[in-house]
């Protein structure tokens, strides 16, 4: 069912199945459901909270808890401009982005909230509906993107129509929900149909919430899904998996296939609020259709183009330059590449950009990367690759002793996430292959690593 923001989709609910679970939680080893006429009421009655402090931003340190799914919609409501963070990005990371949204109050971990008020501006005018999530975009410095209720509602209106769930369904939400995967497809999917949504219990119930909740349909990223499969922590009622993010590995596919659970491909961007197409799991599992709402061209060079009216948003906050860079008149430049086939389904071939992402999502950034590596070794020729989900070291030259190398980019490592740390070392003897204008061909080191 189409929603025109959140406060509709909220009240359609509550009115219709007033007492249908919405929300299933856990509190201190208890499990609780919360109705949608419950759910209906909390959130409007913190948002008249909310109106009444007079403020212009929140930002919100996702946590995934109830009270975080009843703060993020509360704040929309009240007419704040909210913006969706991550409790677990590094200090100075959190530091930036609180900085860059102009925040002017924040919601969640205590400790956390203290150690970022000094950042705290409030120069921002408030934004109504406008919600902003923070993405690696381009660059390895985070830019936040502008969405509204209303693209986010039509994003989840838009898988819905493709891969629609019941009244009956439970979908296990265990992504977080700064992320506009996790949101759209670990929340408001579930929602706009009339399912339960679960609220995982954390990462460090990861392996049994599957069997705690009961779901009929999960969403998540290949990394995810590999731990989960590797565990054998999926439940026996499961019967929609819903994949996005990134690519999958292969022996997780086939690992999937070996599930009763439908396997299904979704491909979507932040700029998008979340998905544009998607695999039904039928045939091809890379096939993926294109949402109703959504118009996808492919460009004389390859580049996927998106025409998405309903969904798409409104620019990145305060980078107009990158704003007019990637939308031009309406059609987002997505800097992947790929085909439509002969049925119009979208298949996906690489990047334009020289990005990385990861089987969680993150986005690596690798010009960035490799002149802080090469800066530490130097001015070493170098480049960095992805091999099984790994980022790797390629050094120009002949083979030689590693843990010089090793101490001398230890530093660099360390200001990054441990997945984007650098797994293994290896060289390349002799001058690494390079474009016309001097740029490092990656994909030829790749295709000539794997015999290609």
């Amino acid at each position: 069912m189409r929603f025109a923001d959140f406060s509709a989709l909220l009240a359609h609910w509550a009115d219709q199945s007033p007492d249908a679970p919405a929300l299933m939680y856990d509190q201190n080893g208890t499990k609780k459901v919360c109705s949608f006429s419950e759910l209906d009421r909390r959130v409007r009655f913190r948002a008249d909270v909310l109106k009444s402090e007079r403020k212009q931003t929140l930002g919100i340190l996702c946590d995934g808890s109830f009270d975080c799914v009843v703060e993020i919609f509360a704040s929309v409501l009240s007419g704040r401009r909210t913006v969706l963070l991550s409790e677990n990005a590094p200090d100075a990371a959190l530091a930036e982005m609180v900085r860059e949204a102009e925040l002017d109050a924040l919601w969640g971990d205590s400790e956390l909230r203290a150690d970022l008020a000094p950042y705290l501006s409030g120069s921002a005018e408030g934004g109504e509906n406008q919600i902003l999530f923070f993405t690696s975009g381009t660059t390895n410095r985070a830019k936040a993107v502008v969405l509204t209720d209303a693209s986010l509602t039509a994003s989840a209106y838009n898988g819905a129509a493709l891969l629609p769930l019941s009244p009956s369904d439970t979908l296990l939400c265990m992504l977080p929900l700064d992320h506009v995967f996790g949101f759209v497809c670990g929340l408001l999917w579930g929602l706009s149909c009339g399912a339960c949504v679960a609220l995982s219990r954390g990462a460090r119930h990861y392996g049994d919430d599957c069997v705690y909740f009961r779901p009929t349909a999960l969403s998540a990223v290949p990394a995810l899904l590999g731990f989960l499969l590797k565990y054998r922590a999926l439940n026996p009622e499961l019967k929609t998996l819903l994949l996005g993010g990134s690519g999958c590995p292969e022996p997780i596919l086939r690992a999937a296939k070996t599930t009763d659970a439908r396997v299904c491909f979704g491909y979507g961007l932040t700029e998008t609020s979340s998905g544009v197409a998607l695999s039904l799991g039928e045939g091809d599992p890379y096939a993926m259709t294109v949402c109703p709402d959504d118009a996808i061209t492919i460009a004389p060079d390859g580049e996927v183009l998106i025409e998405a009216p309903t969904c798409m948003m409104q620019g990145y906050w305060r980078h107009p330059e990158d704003t007019e860079a990637a939308l031009r008149d309406g059609v987002l430049h997505t800097v992947d590449l790929g085909y439509l086939d002969e049925n119009g389904k979208l298949h996906l071939s690489g990047r334009k950009k020289e990005i990385l992402v990861l089987s969680d999502g993150t986005k690596l950034f690798l010009p960035e990367y490799e002149q802080a590596l090469s800066a530490a070794l130097g001015g070493e020729a170098l480049c960095v690759l992805l091999i099984d989900d790994q980022p790797i070291l390629v050094l120009e030259g002949e083979m030689r002793e590693t843990a010089p190398i090793w101490e001398k980019i230890r530093p660099v490592l360390d200001e990054r996430a441990r997945n984007q740390q650098i797994r293994k070392i290896e060289f390349y003897e002799k001058p690494l292959p390079r474009t016309a204008s001097g740029k490092i061909m990656r994909w030829a080191i790749q295709r000539e690593r794997e015999g290609l």
